[in-house]
């Protein structure tokens, strides 16, 4: 027997990764946080970004055609909740964080996130009340003390995970199993 509940459309998908969108508006750099992303292709590699028009950060997106994805750690909770309750119109957020440039000059990226990516956006696609923005990603930056063997290491970036429904936010949890290990046959 079925013990499912419906609940009807909805985008409840678990987990959803926080991070900080950066853009530069009218020569300015700006954030805005952003749990509807995900990676979108590997050869090229790009990801997708999901912003509303009427949002200031969308501005940039299109005016630059680039903007950066900052992957902030549980420390930067409170920053990363700020830059998504409040607009870049009415508040300064380049005073929040220490801002450098990569390969896209015209890229501000978070130098207390320990992983960001330069994006230049390569399709965009209006869906419903959303644009979905998919970016190539140009470079890809990461604290060396988040990293293992030269790899990121997720405990060591220590992402903010965002969980819809109950608007929590939560950090990674324990491991459960190698990836392509564990249900293989051998």
């Amino acid at each position: 027997m079925n013990n499912k509940t419906q609940l009807g459309p909805s985008t409840i998908m678990f987990p959803y990764p926080t991070v900080l969108v950066g853009t530069m508006i009218n020569g300015k750099p700006n954030f805005m946080t952003a749990s509807w992303v995900g990676i979108a292709c590997s050869t090229p590699p790009a990801i997708s970004v999901a912003i509303r028009p009427e949002r200031y950060t969308y501005k940039g997106v299109v005016e630059n055609q680039s903007f950066s994805i900052n992957v902030p750690n549980s420390k930067l909770a409170k920053l990363t909740d700020f830059c998504g309750i409040y607009s870049g119109r009415d508040n300064d957020k380049t005073k929040l964080f220490r801002i450098f440039y990569g390969k896209l000059n015209n890229v501000p990226m978070i130098e207390e996130c320990p992983l960001n990516l330069e994006c230049k956006v390569i399709h965009t696609i209006e869906v419903g009340s959303h644009t979905v923005f998919i970016g190539e990603i140009m470079e890809t930056h990461a604290n060396e003390d988040c990293l293992t063997n030269g790899k990121p290491d997720i405990k060591k970036i220590d992402p903010i995970i965002y969980a819809t429904g109950t608007r929590q936010y939560h950090k990674v949890g324990e491991e459960i199993g190698r990836a392509y290990k564990i249900g293989s046959k051998d």
